[in-house]
């Protein structure tokens, strides 16, 4: 589930911070990974992990991140969940490129999870496996000055800084060990696609629902200037209850910011409906008409009608 491809970026004013991605899981690439990927194999252990070898960051390096630490976080408050903005904080991590060392002591104690070093992509089977042991992949190396943003494949700041944070949130720590231990049955179901939605929707660009309004959570906007700004605040794209088989039938967008936006009660509805068995919700998929990422049902929950979105009924 190769999550970033090449994009031609369409933001009004600014490009996305990172790559919009072809499938799910951040890190996956449906194969081993193609020997044109930017990170560097050729020291990589049997499970795709490396050796973080943080020495190695240079001054620019470090300065490059404290850039983009300090421009996204200062556009969080009242964009960001509360939860996530905490977490955020209490990993210290402004000033220079973190430790993953330093950080999994911290993250175990609140969660159980771990941080692994990872060149940048990694195939499926060894992606699904780090989330259902409770490993999280972060990519070790950073973007340079001038793909500051935009960028092709995922980087440590969009792996940290977008994902990190929600991995101390116990309740979503447990839904991603399940995502994970759910991705073997979907390979050899052949439906990665569905499971897939999944991720990209509720992962990478979930909102939930707060007594002060809409929230972002989602690595893939908290990441991005210019979509932590449009998930919430653009007239455009749909904002539409959380519903596990809604989900799984939305195509999404991998050119563009998203159309639709699905929007959590709370991250146990997330949890819970992780729980279910998916055999059989894969087989009622396959019998269904994919939905456009602007399409809206009329049995959706819809806390915004975009502008760009339109009834969708199976037919058009």
């Amino acid at each position: 589930m190769n999550k970033f491809q090449a994009e031609k970026p369409s933001a009004p004013s600014e490009d996305p911070a990172f790559s919009k991605a072809a499938s799910a899981a951040d890190h996956t690439t449906h194969q081993p990974p193609a020997p044109n990927l930017r990170g560097d194999y050729s020291h990589v252990h049997d499970d795709y992990t490396v050796d973080q070898d943080w020495e190695k960051y240079t001054d620019a390096e470090h300065a490059l991140w404290r850039e983009l630490y300090q421009r996204q976080s200062t556009i969080l408050p009242g964009k960001a969940a509360d939860d996530y903005i905490a977490n955020l904080a209490r990993m210290d991590a402004a000033n220079a490129i973190p430790r993953f060392d330093k950080i999994s002591e911290q993250l175990f104690a609140a969660t159980g999870w771990r941080l692994v070093a990872v060149p940048g992509l990694v195939p499926d089977d060894a992606f699904f496996d780090h989330l259902a042991n409770r490993r999280f992949p972060v990519t070790v190396w950073l973007r340079k000055p001038e793909e500051i943003d935009y960028l092709v494949e995922p980087d440590i700041f969009h792996d940290f800084f977008g994902h990190v944070p929600m991995l101390f949130d116990p309740v979503f720590a447990d839904y991603l060990a399940a995502y994970g231990a759910k991705g073997p049955e979907a390979i050899r179901q052949g439906a990665l696609k569905q499971l897939a939605r999944l991720y990209w929707y509720m992962v990478e660009f979930g909102l939930i629902k707060t007594k002060e309004g809409l929230r972002a959570y989602g690595a893939g906007m908290l990441s991005s200037k210019s979509e932590t700004l449009y998930c919430l605040n653009d007239p455009k794209p749909n904002r539409i209850g959380f519903a596990l088989e809604r989900v799984m039938r939305t195509d999404y967008k991998i050119d563009d910011f998203q159309k639709t936006y699905f929007v959590l009660e709370s991250y146990d509805e997330l949890f819970e409906a992780t729980l279910q068995d998916f055999g059989n919700l894969y087989a009622r998929l396959a019998a269904l008409p994919v939905i456009p990422p602007s399409g809206v049902l009329a049995s959706d929950r819809v806390y915004h009608f975009g502008n760009e979105g339109y009834a969708f009924d199976g037919t058009n």
